[in-house]
């Protein structure tokens, strides 16, 4: 009998958490969920950040050493973030489009935004993002430069500071290459036996994946608590929805004609990450997972995948982008329509792209961002709980999808930038038992 592809596992698990989770609130069992079944979606997540920095460090300077030129490094960085920048740029574009012409937050009820502003302007949630927005706006313009150096490289590791830790590794990689190769050698087989070690590890944690997503959909479910509200801000949701739809049917584009592989094959082969992007809402946990996919189903070679995807997860943000696009023109047509004007969503485009950059890879990070982007086109500080409090109800689930756009938006780039320096090949998957007969 033939097995059941991981994808449709992870599915089955994904609608079964889904159909319990409401079973759930139906018996007002949430307490059970947070205590016996949401730990184990917690366990899932912790492991695939556990294996992200080694995978990161290891593929990095394994690939790195094995391009044995400097200057292909340069072609691949710039490259990288030269596509990295243009997809952002039809991300924020698109959203605006749709937002504009659709205007949902045109005639809203005066009582629904009164409902709203009184559930959510003071929670603990909003204010958090609030002040996170604040520190980060208080640093220095050139913070973000700053953060990219580490100090203490096992506080980086530690901290799993992507940035810091991806220029360690393109630091030793390149070290590498100025020495000799019979000194660099054990050093670079020692990283290359280590990524497969990892590689392996994420193959064994993935045969957890469908009971995780069944944790992390049903705790996802129980934390709704006002389907009111959810449903006044549907036209809202749709808006996000329906640009994120056509943010992948740009990269399918992109994919179909550029590497002349077929849509509908790369969305079979990444689709394992996709899911668990929606189900965990963190593009950092499931980096592990997608440098899987795209090494091993996509075809991608090791040493563009390993600098392509870390830095995707990092400074990549397309679904981010297009989410803060839309929502920073929904809350105006609410509260602030006399801000909307030509400039201020110039302004957003600018302002957009560049938070997409400093946005971390967790989840509802967009929506501190979203603070900074408001901020930008002088919108009344005295507003921003309410603003934020308007779109703080769907926030996480359309953090799941836009984490799902964010995966799939470094996945394709990595095709791109490999078909453009000769680094796509058939793809070679390998399974968790490959060895197994002989260790058994």
């Amino acid at each position: 009998m033939k097995k059941l592809a991981l994808h449709w596992k992870i599915i089955i698990g994904m609608i079964l958490g889904i159909i319990f989770g409401f079973i759930m609130n139906s018996v007002e069992g949430k307490d059970f969920v947070n205590d016996w079944v949401s730990p184990f979606g917690t366990i899932f997540i912790n492991l695939l950040k556990l294996i992200a920095v080694p995978l990161i460090l290891a593929s990095l300077i394994k690939g790195i050493s094995d391009l044995k030129d400097i200057s292909k490094i340069k072609a691949m960085g710039l490259r990288t973030i030269g596509i990295y920048i243009t997809t952002t740029l039809v991300a924020i574009i698109i959203g605006l489009s749709i937002v504009n012409t659709v205007k949902p937050g045109d005639g809203m009820p005066e009582h629904t935004i009164e409902k709203i502003k009184t559930k959510y302007a003071n929670d603990k949630g909003v204010s958090d993002k609030l002040d996170k927005a604040a520190a980060q706006k208080d640093a220095g313009p050139l913070q973000p430069l700053v953060d990219i150096f580490p100090s203490n490289i096992f506080k980086a590791f530690g901290e799993a500071k992507m940035l810091q830790v991806i220029f360690f590794a393109l630091f030793v990689g390149i070290c590498l290459l100025l020495i000799s190769e019979d000194k660099a050698r054990p050093l670079v087989n020692f990283f290359d036996s280590l990524n497969e070690v990892i590689m392996k590890m994420v193959d064994l944690i993935m045969l957890f994946a469908p009971y995780a997503v069944f944790a992390l959909m049903a705790n996802v479910i129980v934390a709704f608590d006002d389907v009111e509200i959810l449903l006044k801000l549907l036209n809202y949701s749709l808006c996000v929805v329906v640009g994120l739809i056509l943010m992948i049917g740009f990269y399918l584009l992109l994919v179909s004609f550029y590497t002349k592989k077929s849509p509908l094959w790369f969305l079979k082969q990444i689709s394992p990450a996709q899911l668990l992007a929606f189900s965990t809402s963190s593009s950092a946990a499931t980096l592990p997972v997608t440098m899987e996919r795209v090494e091993e189903h996509l075809g991608v070679d090791k040493e563009v995948s390993g600098f392509v995807l870390p830095v995707g997860a990092t400074v990549n943000m397309d679904g981010t982008s297009l989410y803060q696009g839309i929502a920073a023109v929904f809350i105006m047509q609410v509260i602030w329509p006399e801000g909307l004007t030509f400039t201020n969503q110039l302004v957003i485009i600018l302002t957009a792209l560049l938070a997409s950059i400093g946005s971390a890879a967790v989840p509802s990070a967009g929506m501190v961002m979203l603070v900074i982007v408001l901020e930008s086109i002088g919108f009344p500080a005295e507003l921003l709980p309410i603003g934020l409090a308007l779109i703080f109800a769907v926030d996480r689930p359309l953090d799941m999808c836009r984490t799902v756009v964010n995966v799939t938006g470094d996945a394709t780039v990595s095709m791109l930038v490999a078909k453009s320096l000769g680094k796509l090949h058939e793809p070679r998957p390998k399974e968790w038992d490959d060895n197994y007969e002989k260790v058994k």
